[in-house]
């Protein structure tokens, strides 16, 4: 008897931190309330409505490329590393989505692209890892600061895999998208 108070209080805990979390579209596992109706905050930052913050950095041949550059294409943002388990078993679902995706026309976009942002800290590592997965797109960056990137610290990356979708205004319009529900959303703002 003596336990169950605090069990009780345990529970009562889970519950309202699921239920903040999921308020405002910004729920634990699909972020993604109905990514066509997204209204925007006015406001930079990682939140949904919010304009995405620019990102620059190196890609494997040493060029710098800012996500600000496929500013008219719908973007996923995709943080993950040759090392995350989870993060290599869902890259067959964004090679899925980006061969099915990459030429049509969105509401607000035109193509969808991926942004894969790397927190390896071995330049060999973060290749093979593009290669195994077959990653043929082509906006792989890193600064091969693993934890200490500068791109997660700006999207208050703590865990990966970790994704925002960007429209063609470069307002996120959905967060942490896995498996189906990266090609469900995208058939959503499709144009007609």
């Amino acid at each position: 008897m003596r336990y169950i108070r605090p069990i009780g209080v345990i529970l009562l805990v889970i519950m309202l931190a699921l239920w903040l979390a999921g308020r405002n579209g910004q729920g634990i596992l699909n972020n993604s309330p109905d990514a066509a109706d997204v209204s925007p905050t006015n406001n930079t930052g990682n939140r949904i409505g919010d304009i995405a913050p620019d990102i620059e950095l190196r890609t494997p041949d040493g060029e710098m490329v800012a996500l600000s550059s496929l500013r008219g294409s719908m973007v996923m943002i995709d943080f993950w590393a040759s090392w995350c388990g989870p993060c290599r078993a869902g890259n067959p679902s964004k090679v899925e989505a980006w061969e099915e995706f990459r030429d049509k026309e969105f509401v607000n976009g035109n193509g969808f692209r991926l942004f894969s942002v790397s927190l390896d800290t071995n330049s060999d590592s973060w290749i093979k890892g593009i290669q195994d997965d077959n990653l043929a797109w082509e906006h792989h960056v890193s600064d091969l600061g693993g934890w200490d990137s500068e791109a997660a610290a700006l999207y208050q990356v703590r865990s990966i895999p970790a994704s925002w979708l960007i429209d063609g205004n470069g307002m996120i319009v959905a967060r942490n998208l896995r498996g189906d529900n990266i090609s469900e959303t995208l058939n959503g703002l499709l144009a007609e």
